[in-house]
């Protein structure tokens, strides 16, 4: 079974950048998404990802990923995705034996800056960076299916 066991925080200032890599341009749009899964479509870069990911809250959820052909997931992008599209850049950061990935948003999410982390396991420890804020893991207005249907500019507290 595949699985995925990802926590989610908001980033603190511009600190995380300093040890960034070049970063990864990212298009996304979802195909579906009920009471029990998400479909996305996924092009990063020069390549192109289907993904299924159960719609559980929290940091445990069902995920599986698929390649697909560039050609393919552009066409699903522009043609059967909902809009708007998530358009975010995804930076990699290693920190104390972790890799985290720091998603800049652009477009209707524009100011959402967002860092995630992968574990092994739910109680895995792991250091935080100084830069890495309030975390947002239980919060599904975090989670992209939900920025597709409510962006971040409409949010009303922030």
């Amino acid at each position: 079974m595949a699985t995925e066991i990802e926590r989610k925080f908001l980033v603190i200032g511009d600190a995380w950048r300093a040890a960034a890599d070049a970063g990864v341009r990212m298009r996304q749009g979802y195909l579906s998404g009920g009471k029990q899964s998400s479909v996305r479509v996924r092009v990063q870069g020069d390549v192109a990802f289907l993904n299924i990911k159960s719609a559980t809250l929290g940091v445990w959820r069902r995920e599986y990923d698929y390649p697909i052909p560039l050609a393919d997931g552009e066409e699903m992008l522009d043609y059967l995705c909902a809009g708007p599209l998530i358009a975010k850049t995804r930076y990699e950061i290693e920190h104390a034996g972790h890799v985290w990935e720091v998603d800049v948003f652009e477009g209707d999410n524009h100011g959402l800056i967002v860092a995630e982390l992968e574990l092994d396991s739910e109680d895995e420890v792991f250091e935080r960076p100084a830069w890495v804020g309030e975390e947002v893991s239980h919060d599904p207005r975090y989670y992209n299916v939900s920025l597709v249907k409510h962006p971040y500019k409409d949010w009303r507290a922030r």
